[in-house]
């Protein structure tokens, strides 16, 4: 698979997430070429202000490989992951982060705090925003509009 089609899954994830009526987020977490956990916002569902589609996958995967550290594995995720789920990267280890839409007023890696960039960060994976942010963003939008 390709960076595009895992981006794809995410994108899904985030549209089933969106018709559970949760904030349409997905990520999809790849070692070696192979997807090992794909989620979507569970926070309403779960009653857990932690279930945010990173949180969730990290969680999987950590009980997949028996281990916190999850080197070597790539993160897609449909938004800018949140000051709490950048912390969770970072803690994981992970490799690189792909991320489509950025948040300006939540987000923790490009915006807000910039938890990478912290003297008290010891892992920072690679970053790359806007990765099909167009079609990411316009799930978040069409989501939020419906609402209002």
């Amino acid at each position: 698979m390709s960076d595009s089609s895992f981006m794809t899954l995410a994108l899904e994830q985030a549209r089933a997430a969106a018709a559970r009526g949760e904030v349409p987020v997905g990520a999809v977490l790849v070692q070696d070429g192979r997807v090992i956990a794909q989620d979507g916002n569970r926070v309403e569902e779960l009653f857990d202000p932690t279930a945010h589609a990173e949180i969730l996958v990290l969680r999987a995967a950590a009980r997949l490989a028996g281990s916190p550290r999850l080197e070597g594995c790539d993160l897609y995720v449909t938004l800018e992951p949140c000051p709490m789920c950048a912390t969770a990267i970072s803690f994981a280890r992970l490799r690189r982060v792909y991320f489509g839409a950025y948040d300006p007023k939540g987000g923790g890696i490009d915006h807000g705090p910039r938890i990478f960039e912290r003297s008290t960060c010891h892992h920072r994976p690679e970053v790359y925003g806007g990765f099909a942010e167009a079609e990411a963003a316009e799930i978040l939008r069409t989501f939020f509009r419906a609402r209002r």
